[in-house]
């Protein structure tokens, strides 16, 4: 049985998340008694693809025509549909993410496939072919049935923890058939953030809520993520509010992140909030109030003033 797995890039690279699902793509593959072949649209180097290997990929297909260097839903989704008629892919393996999801969904249509996002462990193949996936924002686990032919599977961020060798994979060029219509619709002009990592992408992320006070006071909250190499964050008032840009607002109508570690940093922890980041491996609270609902979801709780407690941390990691 084949497996496919699309690989997301960003600037030339392969993302971490996507690195997850080939580790994943690969062991599946062990399960069902097939190959792992990897489906990455745009600019890459070949020698970055090949090290795909690493981490249990046999073959990649790189479609690198240079209108598919913009992420353009429609033309990725006839891409991804024609390498998996190409490889006659049984087992379609993505990272859940905004721009996974609107591909894949398009690909499951023209296959005919069933999908099931937020997967968090290897399917059990003992009795046809079932998921465990995180539901109501990771406060619980479903197990799915998949009785289709063809299986599209999104994998949950951290989920999985990949084992690296030295193998490589064999690159070959893809070139496939994207209808004209797929381009009627253009991406003109993309603006990111400069100097983080993605949240997505994040693995360490320090927030800040209104217990930072403004954002004139929002120094010592930097320093720490300095400190870390995080990712800063905020919740939904303080983006409100234009303390701090929208796109670091997390949270239920935010981004929703799942790092290895995530600090609180004055944020009371309404359950909007918590729905988008009590998927962490870890959180720490600080905040001044004991009674702060956000200390319940905590695996490590400081009661103390931010302003205090921020500096001290930031020292401590710079003293070693």
């Amino acid at each position: 049985m084949s497996v496919l797995v699309f690989a997301e890039l960003a600037d030339g690279a392969v993302k971490k998340t996507s690195l997850e699902a080939i580790y994943y793509g690969a062991k599946v593959a062990e399960l069902v008694g097939g190959s792992t072949t990897v489906l990455a649209i745009g600019n890459a180097s070949e020698a970055d693809l090949a090290a795909l290997g690493n981490y249990g990929a046999t073959k990649v297909l790189h479609a690198a025509d240079v209108k598919l260097e913009s992420a353009n839903i429609m033309a990725y989704a006839e891409v991804l549909t024609a390498a998996a008629k190409s490889t006659d892919a049984k087992v379609i393996i993505t990272a859940k993410s905004s721009l996974a999801d609107a591909v894949t969904a398009r690909t499951a249509g023209a296959l005919k496939a069933g999908v099931v996002g937020n997967v968090t462990e290897l399917p059990n193949v003992s009795n046809g072919f079932s998921v465990t996936r995180s539901i109501f924002t990771g406060k619980a686990f479903a197990e799915t049935q998949i009785s289709t032919d063809i299986k599209v599977l999104a994998i949950k961020k951290n989920a999985i923890t990949p084992v690296t060798s030295s193998d490589t994979a064999v690159v070959e060029a893809f070139e496939a058939s994207v209808n004209d219509a797929a381009f009627s619709a253009k991406i003109t002009d993309t603006l990111k953030a400069t100097g983080t990592v993605s949240l997505p992408e994040a693995d360490l992320v320090v927030s800040g809520g209104r217990g930072m006070k403004g954002p004139e006071h929002w120094q010592p909250l930097l320093d720490l993520a300095e400190a870390l190499g995080a990712t800063t964050a905020c919740s939904k008032p303080v983006s409100d509010l234009d303390w701090r840009p929208h796109h670091e607002h997390v949270g239920q109508t935010g981004v929703k992140v799942s790092p290895n570690l995530y600090i609180a940093c004055g944020i009371s922890g309404a359950i909007q909030h918590l729905a988008g980041v009590n998927s962490s491996k870890v959180i720490v609270v600080i905040n001044t109030d004991p009674e702060a609902p956000f200390f319940k979801a905590a695996d490590y709780g400081i009661v103390g003033d931010v302003f205090d407690v921020l500096p001290k941390l930031t020292a401590a990691l710079k003293a070693g």
